[in-house]
C-alpha cells in the first residue's frame, strides 16, 4: 500500500508545496502565495487548506498520509518552534504544533536552509551521505548541517548559520545581522558586488566590469568565467573566504560531502574549483579531499528536505 507525505517550503512571496510518496518519489508540486498581512496569520491556515484540497484532488485516504514537514525562513528549534521569522512578520510561533492542529497530521518544522541540506542529502547532490555541510549563496549566505542523517538545529535554532561566521575582524561595515565581518558580507550575491566595487576602486586595471552601469553578481561571475583578471581577483577573494569558512566547519562536522547551492552557484564548476582550491589549503589533513559539489535539486531542495524531515519520525 502506498504511503504519502507533504513537503512545504515557505518563502517571503510564495509557498512551495510537494506531495511525495514515502520512498521519495515527487508526485506533484505547486505554489500558493505567502500572505504576510496581519503578521502572517493566514500562512499556516493556507498551508493546511492547500494540503486538504490536494488530498481530495488525489483521492488519498488521509490515514495513508504520514505527515507534513515545513521549512521556515528563520531559526527553528527541535520542537518545531520559530523564535522569529522577520520576512513572515512572525514572532514566537509553535509552527509544528499549529500545523498539526490545523491539518490533523503529524508535523515537523525546520529552518529552510537546514531542510534544503536535508533534501540534498536525501535525493540530491549528496544522496546517501550521512554527514553533509551545505552552503547556499544567494542574496545572503545560508547553510545547513546534517550529522548522522539528522539536521543540526541547535538550542536556538541557529545551527548551520554559516553566513554569519565572523571571518574578517577588521571589517568596519555592519552585516544585516548587526555584527561585522560576516562571511555573508563577502560571499553572497550582494557581497560579491560589494567586494567587486572595492577591488575596482583599489586598482586601475582594465576590466569589462568597468563598463557595466549597474554591477551585479552575475556580471562578476560571467567575467570571472571569461578570465577577466580583475574578476578573477574578486572571486579569488570570495573563494578564499568561503574555502576558509568551510574548512573551519569541516573541523567540527567532518562531512562526507560539501554542497554549494543558491543563485551564485549557477556559475558552475569554475566557482567550485575556486572554492576547493582554498578549502584544501586551509582544511585539516584528513578533510582536505572532501568533495565540494554543486547542488542538484535547485528550488525543490526545500520541499524534498521538509518531506524527509517528517519521514524521519514516521
Amino acid at each position: 500500500m502506498k504511503k504519502y507525505c507533504f513537503g512545504i517550503d515557505v518563502g517571503g512571496t510564495s509557498i512551495k508545496c510537494g506531495l511525495f510518496q514515502t520512498d521519495g518519489l515527487l508526485l506533484d508540486k505547486w505554489e500558493i502565495p505567502t500572505r504576510t498581512a496581519d503578521k502572517g496569520t493566514a500562512i499556516l491556515p493556507d498551508v493546511a487548506e492547500t494540503i486538504a484540497k490536494k488530498i481530495v484532488e488525489r483521492d488519498i485516504d488521509k490515514d495513508d498520509v504520514e505527515g507534513v514537514g515545513i521549512g521556515i525562513p528563520g531559526p527553528v528549534n527541535d520542537k518545531g518552534e520559530v523564535f522569529c521569522a522577520v520576512n513572515l512578520y512572525w514572532g514566537f510561533t509553535p509552527v509544528a504544533k499549529q500545523l498539526s492542529d490545523l491539518t490533523g497530521l503529524p508535523a515537523r518544522a525546520g529552518n529552510d536552509a537546514n531542510v534544503a541540506a536535508l533534501g540534498e542529502a536525501w535525493k540530491g547532490a549528496a544522496e546517501g551521505a550521512s554527514d553533509v555541510i551545505m552552503v547556499t549563496l544567494g542574496t545572503g549566505v545560508g547553510g545547513g548541517i546534517i550529522v548522522n542523517g539528522k539536521m543540526v538545529s541547535g538550542h536556538h535554532g541557529a545551527g548551520g548559520e554559516v553566513g554569519h561566521a565572523s571571518m574578517d575582524p577588521n571589517e568596519t561595515d555592519s552585516c544585516n545581522c548587526g555584527n561585522k565581518g560576516c562571511l555573508e558580507q563577502v560571499a553572497s550575491a550582494t557581497g560579491i558586488v560589494r567586494t567587486a566595487k572595492k577591488e575596482l576602486s583599489a586598482s586601475s586595471d582594465a576590466s569589462v566590469l568597468r563598463n557595466v552601469e549597474i554591477l551585479t553578481a552575475k556580471d562578476v561571475l560571467d567575467a570571472f568565467k571569461d578570465g577577466d583578471p580583475v574578476a578573477v581577483r574578486i572571486m579569488e577573494k570570495v573563494g578564499d573566504e568561503l574555502g576558509r569558512a568551510l574548512a573551519i566547519f569541516s573541523c567540527v562536522v567532518d562531512p562526507e560531502t560539501i554542497v554549494v547551492g543558491g543563485g551564485v552557484s549557477k556559475a558552475g564548476q569554475p566557482l567550485i574549483d575556486c572554492i576547493s582550491k582554498f578549502y584544501r589549503q586551509y582544511a585539516f589533513s584528513v578533510c582536505k579531499e572532501t568533495p565540494i559539489v554543486l547542488a542538484k535539486l535547485g528550488n525543490d531542495a526545500g520541499i524534498y528536505g521538509s518531506a524527509r524531515l517528517v519521514l524521519q519520525d514516521a
